[in-house]
């Protein structure tokens, strides 16, 4: 039986695992966030407070995702993953426990949300990075979407059965099923066989890895585009986080398992925006879902703030988590293509880092709307920025950066430096010496724009594999000789950006080497800067 189009990634038996012990996971998360913001508005039942639940579980992922996807991209992702489950395991379980006793204040609650968000901020960039291991790379859009679709199924099923839980059995019971949720993760990645990638050279250390990532992303305009179109996105529709459990308790005058079915009814609007995404991917490119996942989500911000009845609540919260599956999983599928393997984890960690940024600002700020001016007009603020924030940056390109237009006649493989030579193979180890790469041209004057414009890609192939500087220089007397310099820190990242070239790269340094006039090929050397403690 032939598969749903938006189920086709299933069809790979790693990817399934771990997609269905997410869910779990989710599941879990989410019937303790049902919990934990039930629980504040007994606690302290001030629009802050009760924003600041969320704050604490999104604030982590602002402070801690970049040095942890940096992390993920230097050791074993699976144990790294183990590790961050068992840690919030553990969290879930004292969060139970504290609360089962009377013995949980405000501030304690906050302070776990908080332990348990680090957890989060630790994996998600790990989590994510693993997808492209597990599809091949025409099922990866489809595996993204999916990933949406089980996120925010768990978040129909999570709050729904999280609220019941509560009324039933306190908000300690929720906490304590999502400790459990989290040892299902742990076994699926405990039976998972991963096949870590091989490289001849060192593993980069912490600080290097870090700052090779924001070198990456300072040369890829097309992951720094996908981020800050998704903090306007995410940022404009943070608000709902922290004032759902209030529009629910004191504007619809609901109880608790109402907030559950409101935050289903989120869910399942994602889940069919989530089936529905393949058509709408062929009538709307990446830029245009997002422009009207932005107008959809303000609009049906706005429609929550004035509900005067439940339905039309649920009809408003469907209408919300359609929009936020939509953008969510378009920018994050756009951030996911604008990365290569060696810089995945770190270059979605800088992502999360921004959006879950824009998301703990929006929220906190939701919530102090709230208190000013009411629910109602905060809600209605908010939806207003995403949608005008949205259509502000649609000109920011979010698509992959486009192939290298075709070389001249005569064009060459970029241009390779000879070995170095084996008397400096001590100083070349030691990794505190600088090298300074060149390649010198000789072009026909003619060519001198179509060449400039050759070499801006070649900057950002550069800048992207690790750089520190870049700079091209035009003979002044010989207009035709150019010499391109750019400096590395080691000798070792040297090596490294000859592996992290992809196949697009490859083509824009073979297009600039075509320019080359006459037989002989571009000339490339290397120079070590012998005196690195006098020159920094």
């Amino acid at each position: 039986m032939r598969l749903p189009t938006a189920l086709i990634p299933l069809r790979h038996p790693a990817f399934r695992l771990l997609w269905l012990s997410n869910l779990v996971a989710n599941t879990g998360m989410w019937m303790q966030n049902t919990g934990a913001g039930w629980l504040m508005t007994s606690l302290a039942p001030s629009p802050l407070m009760v924003s600041l639940v969320q704050v604490a579980a999104l604030l982590p992922v602002f402070l801690l995702a970049l040095p942890a996807g940096a992390m993920a991209d230097i050791v074993d992702r699976r144990i790294f993953l183990l590790a961050t489950q068992a840690w919030m395991a553990v969290c879930a379980l004292l969060l139970a426990l504290l609360t089962h006793a009377g013995a949980l204040g405000p501030w304690g609650l906050l302070a776990l949300s908080f332990a348990i968000g680090a957890g989060t901020a630790m994996s998600s960039p790990a989590w994510q990075a693993t997808t492209p291991e597990l599809v091949p790379r025409d099922d990866l859009s489809g595996a993204i979407v999916l990933n949406g679709i089980g996120f925010n199924l768990s978040r129909a099923v999570g709050p729904a059965i999280g609220g019941l839980v509560v009324a039933l059995a306190g908000p300690e019971a929720t906490f304590a099923l999502n400790a459990l949720a989290f040892l299902v993760a742990i076994a699926a990645l405990a039976s998972w066989k991963r096949e870590a990638p091989r490289s001849s050279l060192p593993k980069e250390s912490f600080l290097s890895a870090l700052r090779a990532g924001l070198r990456f992303v300072r040369g890829s305009p097309p992951l720094r585009a996908a981020t800050i179109r998704a903090c306007v996105f995410f940022g404009g529709l943070a608000a709902i986080w922290g004032l759902l459990p209030l529009v629910v308790r004191k504007g619809l005058g609901l109880g608790p398992e109402w907030y559950g079915l409101m935050l289903a009814a989120m869910g399942i609007g994602a889940v069919i925006g989530g089936f529905m995404l393949p058509a709408l991917r062929g009538r709307l490119d990446r830029g245009a879902m997002v422009v009207a996942a932005s107008l959809l989500g303000g609009g049906s911000l706005a429609l929550l703030g004035s509900a005067p009845h439940a339905a039309v609540g649920l009809l408003a919260m469907m209408g919300f988590g359609f929009a936020w599956l939509a953008g969510a999983s378009t920018l994050q599928a756009a951030a996911q293509l604008a990365t290569p393997p060696w810089v995945r984890a770190r270059a979605l960690g800088f992502y999360q880092v921004a959006t879950f940024g824009a998301l703990a600002l929006g929220t906190a700020l939701g919530g102090w709307a709230g208190e000013v001016v009411g629910l109602k007009l905060a809600l209605a603020a908010f939806g207003a920025a995403c949608a005008l924030g949205g259509i502000a940056v649609r000109h920011m390109s979010i698509e992959a950066i486009p192939a290298p237009a075709a070389a001249p006649a005569g064009a060459s493989v970029a241009p390779r430096p000879e070995p170095a030579d084996p008397t400096l193979a001590p100083i070349l180890a030691d990794g505190r010496h600088r090298v300074l790469e060149v390649t010198r041209y000789t072009i026909d004057p003619a060519e001198r724009r179509a060449f400039l414009a050759a070499m801006e890609e070649c900057r950002g192939v550069r800048l992207r594999g690790g750089a520190l500087a870049w700079r091209l220089y035009e003979d002044v007397a010989h207009p035709e000789r150019w010499v391109e310099l750019w400096i590395v820190e080691s000798w070792t990242a040297h090596l490294r950006e000859e592996e992290r070239l992809t196949e697009h790269d490859r083509a824009a340094l073979a297009r600039a080497a075509g320019f080359q006039r006459g037989a002989a090929p571009p000339e490339a050397a290397r120079y070590l800067n012998v005196m690195p403690d006098m020159l920094r």
